[in-house]
């Protein structure tokens, strides 16, 4: 028995270390090949030793000197939008499980509709800029499509219904304690599995959110990151295939458009890569607890 234990986690062992490099290998490819000389990506391909080390990707992306001011408008729109939708999704999601509460079977009802059905884009844009009047504004950045999920919302629900006492609940009722006194000081303080899943998947959200600038965003002062580097990639694009006229050419040639790819994949990824081990056990226990339907 004790053999077959053994075998089994060499076994385990192995695989799992086979899958590890199957996941990081292409990410050290990407990192290392976005480090490579454009004349050697173009001659060799991409290669996880670069022959000759070239930072001109970076210089380039960087040389814009709104870059950082991009930064910190997805920082900030990340860090407020990811507590806001913590606060709005488990506070939702707590009502659904509230025993006897008027309007309850309505409101499943709404978030399961919705999670269903959508309008669409142009009723979207419609109501967010004639109704709203977002556009332009930080707002745009934080409430369409992102500050509240009802798949977050089911989560939630499921995980309160199944993981917190509900004998603990009525005992609070009992003493007169009011729902969001039970909230704050019962539900939350036992809930920091899925607290930590839903918040990393929301800022995970709000990080690669680069379609609402797109939509509702023309003030170049209030880009994102992602859609800057998006328009840095199109416009290097649209410069490389306007080869024909001599003075775009000049100015082409010097951009190094592969590994500028690269380089712009790995600055729009590399925090969120670097923040998740910090979340990954609670987001697992989380997602996998919170998944199960009572």
């Amino acid at each position: 028995m004790v053999r077959k234990d053994t075998k089994f986690q060499v076994a385990d062992h192995i695989i799992m270390i086979i899958m590890s490099f199957l996941v990081l290998f292409p990410l050290a490819l990407l990192i290392m090949s976005s480090m490579s000389a454009e004349a050697d990506i173009i001659k060799y391909g991409y290669s996880l030793i670069p022959k000759n080390f070239d930072l001109s990707a970076y210089k380039y992306i960087f040389a814009e000197g709104s870059v950082f001011r991009s930064y910190m408008i997805t920082i900030i729109v990340t860090l407020v939008g990811t507590l806001a939708s913590i606060i709005i999704t488990t506070m939702f999601a707590y009502t659904l499980t509230v025993p006897e509460l008027p309007g309850k079977s309505f409101l499943s009802f709404f978030v399961l509709f919705t999670m269903l059905f959508s309008g669409g884009l142009v009723p979207s844009y419609m109501m967010w800029t004639q109704m709203f009047h977002i556009k332009n504004k930080i707002w745009a950045l934080l409430i369409p499509n992102l500050l509240c999920s009802s798949f977050h919302i089911m989560i939630c629900r499921s995980y309160f219904q199944n993981n917190i006492p509900k004998e603990v609940l009525e005992s609070a009722r009992m003493d007169g304690e009011s729902e969001f006194g039970i909230f704050f000081k019962i539900v939350l303080p036992l809930s920091l599995p899925i607290l930590a899943t839903i918040g990393f998947m929301k800022a995970l959200m709000y990080w690669n959110d680069w379609t609402n600038s797109l939509y509702y965003i023309t003030d170049k002062n209030l880009v994102g990151i992602q859609a800057l580097l998006n328009n840095m990639l199109t416009n290097a694009q649209y410069l490389a295939q306007s080869m024909d006229a001599s003075s775009v050419a000049t100015d082409s040639a010097s951009i190094p458009s592969l590994s500028l790819r690269l380089a712009i994949a790995v600055v729009g990824m590399l925090p969120m890569i670097i923040l998740y081990p910090f979340f990954q056990k609670y987001y697992m226990k989380g997602l996998t607890v919170g998944a199960v339907k009572g």
